[in-house]
């Protein structure tokens, strides 16, 4: 009988997972997003291997093998549920965008990675210097200071241009996160601060059953506290704040679907099963949770759903 094989690595510290928290199928996986997004979860097949959900000893659950929805994908999700619009329309209460731009001093160069609609930029102080990096730009190229450009090939060209670099519900979505984080650090002046804000685990997100939102291709790592205090030791950064977000109206809808679903889903998994209950738990949830959401935008105790980190970049020496 052939040994298992070693367990994966850790995406931010390279230690062996301690733990295999659950296998899915690619067929349950491209299913979902068919179904409840409306669109092929590409380049995953649905005739592709499993992928396997770990927690690594840091506290940051991942997926393994990591693939990174392409632009079709991602292209098809935004229209299907016109998601730069709704951004802009949440701009104002975003408690994300107002802890952030708390650090930002006027005059301050900002860099933001993930721009999209550079609603962030709203909530900056008067004379600070913004500029936006989405890859996917489209028709917000050139509004804002957006530019179509990776953050690798920006780091390339202005290396150390920035006081301040952040990424909102980004760095959830690549294969190589600490990559991500390396490259943003390149951005910065010595002393300027890293900001990264990413989805809560556990948290209402991880609770609703199915939820095809915070699985491969587009949510690829799960975040906590200890999870971005591990980011900050391993690229030697000094750690500002590592703290929950208060909730928002705007993430009403997932508080309702955790809430009201029949199916909970313990913290410590399994999230996804090929299960009819589970399927007809998350489209009812669904649409109970839009009924709701009209008549009150957050359930009572809704907790947070985001963590952030602000790092500092060492000074040169």
């Amino acid at each position: 009988m052939p040994a298992d094989p070693p367990p994966p690595a850790c995406p931010i510290t390279g230690e062996p997972a301690e733990a295999r928290v659950q296998t899915v199928s690619a067929r349950l996986l491209h299913d979902l997003w068919r179904f409840s997004h409306g669109v092929a979860p590409t380049p995953l097949r649905r005739d592709g291997p499993r992928t396997g959900l770990y927690r690594s000893p840091c506290g940051l659950m991942f997926f393994h093998p990591r693939v990174e929805g392409d632009a079709a994908f991602y292209g098809g999700f935004y229209r299907y549920w016109q998601v730069h619009a709704r951004i802009g329309r949440s701009a104002a209460e975003r408690v994300e965008y107002r802890a952030a731009a708390a650090h930002v001093r006027p005059g301050d160069a900002v860099l933001e990675v993930g721009a999209g609609s550079a609603a962030f930029a709203r909530h900056l102080p008067a004379g600070a210097r913004y500029v936006g990096l989405d890859p996917h730009a489209g028709e917000y190229l050139g509004a804002e200071g957006i530019r179509a450009e990776t953050v690798e090939d920006h780091a390339a060209r202005h290396p150390g241009a920035y006081d301040v670099a952040c990424a909102f519900q980004v760095i959830e979505h690549v294969a190589e996160p600490r990559a991500l984080a390396e490259a943003m650090l390149r951005c910065l002046k010595p002393g300027g601060l890293l900001i990264l804000v990413a989805p809560l685990w556990p948290s209402a997100i991880t609770r609703v059953p199915n939820f095809a939102l915070n699985a491969p291709p587009h949510h690829l790592t799960w975040w906590n506290e200890r999870a971005f205090a591990a980011l900050a030791r391993v690229l030697a950064l000094e750690p500002v704040a590592v703290e929950r977000l208060p909730p928002t109206p705007h993430q009403g809808p997932i508080h309702w679907m955790a809430r009201l679903s029949p199916v909970r889903v313990p913290d410590e998994g399994p999230y996804f099963r090929p299960r009819w209950r589970w399927h007809l738990s998350l489209a009812g949830a669904y649409l109970l949770a839009r009924l709701a959401n009209a008549v009150r935008p957050l359930p009572r105790g809704a907790g947070p759903m985001d963590v952030m980190l602000v790092a500092r970049k060492p000074p040169r020496r």
